[in-house]
């Protein structure tokens, strides 16, 4: 598995709630349709102009709330990782459980705008804007987390590892 992703940055702030993310009226839909209200309040407009393979950016105590798997609707996006100076630790385990990079690096929203150029690498730990130069370090994922994400997320790992059956 490449480790390592470039994309288009989209910055958000401090204390996004999964309810900003996931608006309650939005749990009644399809997947599909329900991620195309992803920000509804926050950003409007936002899931217009998102593409496969941007990455959010966010400050501290991203996710924090509910228990509500935005993480499956920013995949359905195409975002490709996201990245937070301090996610809810329980925000964290829902990327992570379906297969979205999610990364924490300290003053990661002063390195960045909306728009600017960013590489990562989730294993090392690292980000980089493009443009600027700017490195800064984050904690890397440790191998199971890896695991996991190579696999598509828990349910695929543990489909492949003969714990649950495969979905049809």
């Amino acid at each position: 598995m490449d480790t390592r992703i470039t994309g288009r940055v989209w910055v958000v702030g401090d204390s996004v709630t999964t309810d900003a993310m996931y608006p309650a009226f939005a749990m009644k839909l399809p997947v599909p349709e329900a991620a195309r209200h992803i920000f509804y309040e926050l950003r409007p407009g936002w899931t217009d102009r998102v593409a496969a393979g941007d990455i959010v950016v966010a400050g501290r105590n991203f996710g924090l709330g509910s228990s509500r798997p935005v993480a499956a609707l920013f995949r359905e996006l195409g975002v490709a990782a996201l990245v937070a100076e301090e996610f809810n630790s329980l925000f964290l385990r829902n990327c992570i459980n379906h297969g979205l990079p999610a990364l924490t690096v300290p003053g990661v929203t002063g390195a960045l705008a909306d728009g600017d150029a960013m590489r990562l690498d989730f294993a090392e730990g690292w980000v980089e804007n493009q443009g600027s130069g700017a490195r800064l370090q984050g904690g890397a994922l440790p191998p199971l987390v890896l695991d996991i994400l190579a696999a598509g997320g828990i349910l695929p790992k543990l489909a492949r590892e003969g714990y649950v059956p495969l979905r049809g």
